[in-house]
């Protein structure tokens, strides 16, 4: 993200410049609140009508709407579409669905950024939305054939025939689990031992995660999080903040036990991000249309990279793969930035991200280059909170982190914002 300030902005190469015009979100709740009765299209539904509300942009000038989602409500496997309907926009604006596990919204953006680049679009929203109150749990696979089968079975006889062979254990349900399907490892034990790969005490660990509340209630009190839009829930009352913010103290968050390694891991659920319900939506432009149509843009989006890596040993170092790439794409250095943005899955996860971009030795034997990038300087860094305190909701984080780091820049005066996030698959 860039603020719109420098003539180094301009369109290089021909390529149109594109701009955030606006961004907003749900207010991010824990999971089992006060979403739990709502279906995942019904909180993006809410974040796209607090987009329009905001912009005043007519629904019928949107070329495209593309939403992010990890766990999908299988009623609306496209939730893009299903919310774009119920939010009133036109029938005619195609809409698609895409998932990268906690990327998923970065990935709508920059699918978005690529389609009005590339000409097809100069309107294009993006955002994303979980529901983690209520996901799919399904019938053991035993289950679910015999009931397939059961369904095809023409005569009285057969269907006995089927009913007979259940078994008591076909009834056990398989639940969705946050763990890598290509090494069966939960997020929560790869964070434990990167952790203790970077030698990263869980003192270190308590102490950044109180810092990221006590930042966050900071600029919740402050009036800081502009981009959350109340939220009437049907029969129950209006949301109008995030309720994950509870600055501790480090003696309560000493007493938690390891959640993930026991009894000598160092994650625990103080230093961890939470389960959470919540949407986010930006309206992207080309910088032609936003300027024809009177929008000030917020934020140029300058340029972005993707990478993967080894999801056993490297699954949330995905930051500091990315990071020096990007840099180098845009031409800047880690001193041109003023603004960091990094989403928090784990207090252990930044820290560790911080140690290896702060590494030559990480940087020589893993990564194939000549020295370090250098770590973010913590006084530039998720100054607003991050995930650990506002809170994650898969779909929806990547959108947050591009709007906070614009109205960051805004507020701070800066020029450069750069945004990373580490993924599921290690990406």
């Amino acid at each position: 993200a860039v603020q719109p300030k420098s003539k180094k902005t301009l369109a290089k190469n021909g390529v149109k410049n594109i701009v955030v015009v606006e961004g907003v979100r749900t207010p991010f709740l824990q999971s089992g609140t006060s979403y739990a009765d709502l279906m995942p299209h019904d909180l993006a539904r809410a974040a796209l009508q607090g987009l329009l509300n905001r912009t005043s942009v007519p629904q019928d000038v949107v070329d495209y709407i593309v939403y992010g989602t990890v766990i999908q409500e299988v009623k609306t496997s496209n939730v893009a579409r299903e919310a774009a309907l119920g939010a009133g926009f036109s029938d005619k604006t195609p809409a698609h669905t895409v998932t990268m596990a906690c990327i998923s919204s970065n990935q709508a953006m920059t699918t978005g950024v690529g389609m009005i680049a590339a000409g097809q679009c100069d309107i294009v929203v993006a955002g994303g939305v979980e529901l983690m109150s209520d996901v799919p749990i399904r019938h053991s696979r035993k289950m679910r054939k015999t009931m397939l089968t059961l369904s095809r079975a023409k005569t009285l006889g057969q269907k006995l025939s089927l009913i007979s062979k259940i078994r008591p254990d076909y009834f056990a349900p398989e639940l969705p689990a946050v763990a890598e399907f290509s090494t069966s490892e939960t997020m929560g034990h790869s964070a434990d031992r990167l952790a203790a790969a970077f030698a990263i005490s869980r003192l270190e660990q308590d102490e950044y995660a109180l810092r990221s509340h006590t930042l966050a209630k900071k600029a919740q009190d402050g009036g800081l999080l502009v981009d959350v839009v109340p939220f009437k829930v049907p029969g129950k009352d209006t949301v109008t903040k995030d309720n994950g913010i509870r600055p501790s103290s480090m003696e309560q968050m000493g007493k938690l036990k390891p959640a993930f390694v026991k009894p000598y891991g160092t994650v625990t659920a103080a230093n961890s991000s939470f389960l959470t319900d919540g949407a986010s939506a930006v309206l992207l432009m080309s910088e032609e249309k936003a300027l024809a149509m009177g929008y000030k843009p917020k934020a140029y989006l300058r340029d972005f990279v993707y990478v993967s890596q080894d999801p056993k040993d490297q699954l949330l170092l995905g930051p500091t793969y990315a990071t020096p790439k990007v840099l180098e794409k845009a031409g800047l250095t880690m001193a041109d930035i003023d603004v960091f943005e990094f989403h928090e899955a784990f207090a252990g996860q930044i820290l560790a991200n911080m140690k290896a971009m702060d590494s030559d030795w990480f940087a020589q034997n893993y990564m194939g280059r000549k020295s370090k990038v250098g770590a973010p300087p913590l006084e530039k860094f998720n100054n607003w909170g991050g995930s650990l305190s506002l809170g994650h909701p898969f779909g929806a984080t990547g959108c947050r982190l591009v709007i906070t780091a614009a109205h960051r820049l805004k507020k701070e005066g800066g020029q450069y914002g750069l945004v990373a996030a580490c993924a599921a698959g290690g990406q």
